[in-house]
Formats: structure tokens, C-alpha cells, sequence
């Protein structure tokens, strides 16, 4: 088994695109849209095999923070020095450092930040 992709809802498809585009150097898939549902989509592929689906449509309700269900995305970036570097170049960029860079209690390598919509992003080592 594997996970074969995770999917967000975002506001601004372009923003959140060109966002995993440029910082994890992430290639998209052509535009998506549902005419019939007003569904509109990106899957971002990453070398590793990974796969991010974008999606947007109208009527989402606002995000609770602190609720159940998935909370982060984890991207293992490579050693500490690239862990500090991409934390040093989200900083630089104006993201929000929520957390580290540290060693958790069970021994990872970590920083948090958000994505341009608030999302968080739990930044590894591999």
C-alpha cells in the first residue's frame, strides 16, 4: 500500500500552484475544470513520486484550527542543513516560522511553516 496522492481545498489555485511550484520545485498537470460541478484542480508531482491535488470551487466553509482530522504535510527536504536553508528562504520570503528548527522527542529533524493559505508544513529530514 501507499498513499497516492493528498489532496487540499485552497482559495487561490494560481497562488497555491506557483507556492509548491517554486519552493519544492513541484511540476503541475494541466488545469482541471468541471464545468458542471464548478470543480477546478492541479495535481503537483514531485520527483519523488509524490502527488499534491490542488482544488478549489465555490462555498467552502473557513478552516477550524486545532480540529480533528489531517493537520500537516511532511516533506522531507534532505539533512539539517536543508532543513535551516528552506527555512532561511520561507523567512526571507515573509512564511511564518511556527516551530523549530528542532529535534523533536522522537528524534525528528523539523521546522513548521505555512503555506500562503495557512497550511501546515512540517519540514524533515530525510
Amino acid at each position: 500500500m501507499k498513499i497516492e496522492h493528498i489532496a487540499i481545498w485552497v482559495r487561490d489555485l494560481e497562488k497555491m500552484k506557483e507556492f509548491y511550484e517554486t519552493y519544492f520545485a513541484g511540476t503541475s498537470t494541466e488545469f482541471y475544470h468541471n464545468k458542471k460541478t464548478g470543480f477546478h484542480s492541479y495535481f503537483i508531482n514531485f520527483d519523488s513520486g509524490s502527488r499534491l491535488e490542488l482544488m478549489s470551487k465555490q462555498h467552502l466553509s473557513p478552516r477550524v484550527a486545532d480540529s480533528l482530522g489531517y493537520t500537516h504535510i511532511a516533506l522531507s527536504v534532505g539533512t539539517k542543513a536543508d532543513v535551516d536553508a528552506y527555512v532561511e528562504k520561507f523567512l526571507a520570503a515573509g512564511f511564518p516560522l511556527l516551530n523549530g528548527p528542532r529535534t523533536t522527542g522522537d528524534g525528528y529533524y523539523e521546522a513548521v511553516i505555512q503555506d500562503p493559505e495557512g497550511n501546515l508544513l512540517e519540514l524533515t529530514t530525510d
